[in-house]
């Protein structure tokens, strides 16, 4: 029998558990319209202690611009400075935003400058796909930092963009929800529509398919949107769930979703014999055997094989050969 040494990585095993926690709809749905936009902007920022762009005519051409608003004509030469970077804006405007609420701002770098830190973000619009701008923004910033220490080439000003526009007026009004689940599975959109039509007394839920289900607004509701969701996203169900492993070879991490099962088969992979099913005996002379029951979970060929300190590679070339023979009853992922 070959020696075996122990090797210092861990198998670590995350499985989820036997038995099924309900959840909030709130929690694994969303309602369209009630959703969030991206929004983007250019600007610069100034007062940076001599770490702004060095050699950048497009930051030229935005100071120059900018001097000539506030009404002071220079050309791109007098106008370069390297306390001044130019930067890319963004956000996230949030469903349902008001006129005068603030959010916050993440300021990037787009030129060659080493560093933010200190600076001050003058006036800039932020725009939506559509090009329509929804918020300005202005401020000094706090520098971010990466695992590496000091990442100065990145800040953030926290409610340092003003909203311009209301979002989502008249949602009250709506006779009809559509919800979409982030997990689309047709046995939950199933369960939600009947839970709700359960909760509400009547056929208000139609599950549309394995990821959207329709909600008819009841007549004791009309003109109460906020009410009928406040109770429809409390309602709770058991999500359904596929039998999944995922395995990642750097962090040495196992997830096995529940399930998931092994069917008959024996696999040698070097000095390691792995049976499931058949009747097999294990040999008293060699401790590297492993025999289990056939349709046995995943979890226990795993902690078979952690007791056994068998290292992540292995693990993972081995589940990846168990899968290959069809022995698997799931899906496999390798990260």
């Amino acid at each position: 029998m070959k020696t075996f040494l122990f090797l210092q990585m861990t198998i670590f095993i995350l499985t989820m558990t036997t038995l099924t926690h309900a959840a909030r709809l709130k929690d694994i749905t969303n309602i369209r319209g009630v959703r969030s936009n991206q929004l983007v902007g250019y600007g610069i920022v100034v007062g940076l202690n001599g770490t702004g762009d060095s050699k950048s005519d497009y930051t030229n051409k935005s100071i120059t611009r900018m001097l000539d608003r506030l009404g002071m004509k220079v050309d791109g030469k007098e106008a370069a400075s390297k306390n001044v970077a130019a930067v890319i804006l963004t956000a996230e405007l949030p469903p349902f935003a008001r006129s005068g609420n603030r959010i916050d701002v993440t300021v990037n770098t787009l030129g060659d400058s080493s560093s933010l830190r200190g600076g001050t973000l003058i006036q800039t619009p932020l725009r939506a796909a559509d090009q329509q701008v929804y918020a300005v923004a202005q401020g000094s910033m706090l520098v971010g930092y990466s695992q590496e220490g000091v990442h100065e080439t990145v800040g953030r000003i926290p409610n340092g963009a003003i909203i311009e526009k209301d979002m989502g007026n008249q949602f009250s009004g709506h006779k009809m929800f559509r919800m979409t689940l982030h997990n689309p599975d047709f046995t939950t959109a199933a369960r939600v529509s009947k839970r709700i039509n359960m909760e509400l007394a009547g056929k208000y839920a139609t599950a549309i398919d394995g990821a959207t289900v329709d909600v008819v607004s009841p007549s004791t509701y009309e003109g109460k949107g906020v009410e009928l969701l406040a109770v429809i996203e409390n309602i709770e169900i058991e999500p359904d769930t596929r039998a999944k492993v995922v395995v990642n070879e750097k962090t040495g991490t196992v997830v096995i979703g529940e399930g998931v099962k092994i069917s008959k088969v024996a696999i040698s992979h070097g000095d390691l014999t792995l049976k499931v099913g058949g009747g097999a005996k294990s040999s008293k002379d060699n401790d590297r055997v492993i025999e289990l029951e056939e349709s046995v979970n995943v979890r226990d060929i795993v902690k078979s094989m952690n007791r056994l300190g068998v290292s992540p590679k292995d693990l993972i070339t081995i589940l990846q050969n168990i899968k290959a023979a069809g022995a698997l009853q799931g899906e496999l992922e390798i990260l």
